[in-house]
Order: structure tokens, then C-alpha cells, then sequence
């Protein structure tokens, strides 16, 4: 059974853009890629056949893969988010106690996290060390080279 996933409108939306474009670009071209093998001959010694079959066989694994995790896909209400503490979607102003350096991330599910632009995942040590916290708690957060304190200075959403 798989587990249900939480996305923003924009997080599903890439996710079914995603699921669509394997489903009506990639997967007749997959097709047509198997017929001009084919067309080319004695199959028992055709490598482009073989590498064209082969490259369908992983495609329609990521096609099913992406159904299973779309028809789990849940959207979040983001009106009905609590900012008294750290959740999934929770826009966090941390402060971190060792060098003083101020930062802002959101908490988002791991499919849609970006580094480059903020986003973590609520599943990463420091957004699993952040969820549930409150304006004014120290989260120590054990990463590989030791243990970080952050303070928690705001919790706000978009």
C-alpha cells in the first residue's frame, strides 16, 4: 500500500503535467522507436531494438510509479494552516545559534523540495528537527558533522 502525499496546487500540478507528458509524448514515441528497430531487421541481433524495448520497459515503470503516487496525491487546504507551529507549507525564519546567521525556508513534501529557492522537505533533518516547534524554541537538529540550534524567530505561510 502506498502512502499518501501532500502537494501544493502547484506541486500537483507539475506532478499530472509530468504524468500526462510520459503518457501522450513519451510513450507513443517509445512506440515508434520499437517499429523503426523493427523495420531494420533479423531482431535476435538488433541492439537498437533491444535498447528501444528496454527503454519502453522503464518508461511504463515511471508512468506506473507516478500513477501510484498521483492517486495517493493529496492537496493541502493552505487556508486552514496553523502558524503556531512548524507544519508542512509553514514559511520558517530560523536563526542559527553557532554563527548568528538568519534564514528562511518553507517546509514542503519531498517530491517538491528545492534547496536553490528554499523549499525543504519536512522529511530532511533539519524540516523533520523544525515540524512542530514554536516561535521562540531552540530545535536541535543532528546532522552528520554534529548537532545544530536553531531558533525558531517566525512561522508564517505565503
Amino acid at each position: 500500500m502506498s502512502t499518501l502525499s501532500y502537494y501544493t496546487a502547484e506541486g500537483l500540478k507539475k506532478l499530472k503535467e509530468e504524468l500526462d507528458h510520459l503518457k501522450s509524448v513519451m510513450r507513443p514515441k517509445a512506440s515508434a522507436d520499437i517499429a523503426e528497430a523493427r523495420d531494420k531487421g533479423d531482431l535476435s541481433e538488433n541492439a537498437e531494438y533491444d535498447a528501444a524495448k528496454e527503454a519502453q520497459g522503464m518508461l511504463e515503470m515511471r508512468i506506473a510509479k507516478l500513477e501510484g503516487v498521483y492517486s495517493n496525491a493529496r492537496l493541502i487546504d493552505e487556508s486552514h494552516l496553523d502558524t503556531s507551529k512548524v507544519l508542512v507549507l509553514s514559511n520558517v525564519k530560523i536563526k542559527n545559534q553557532t554563527n548568528g546567521m538568519e534564514i528562511i525556508y518553507t517546509l514542503v513534501a519531498e517530491s517538491e523540495a528545492d534547496l536553490k529557492t528554499g523549499k525543504i522537505s519536512v522529511t530532511s533533518p533539519i524540516g523533520k528537527g523544525l515540524l512542530g516547534k514554536s516561535v521562540g524554541e531552540i530545535a536541535e537538529i543532528t546532522v552528520p558533522n554534529g548537532t545544530l540550534k536553531f531558533e525558531i524567530l517566525e512561522i508564517s505561510r505565503d
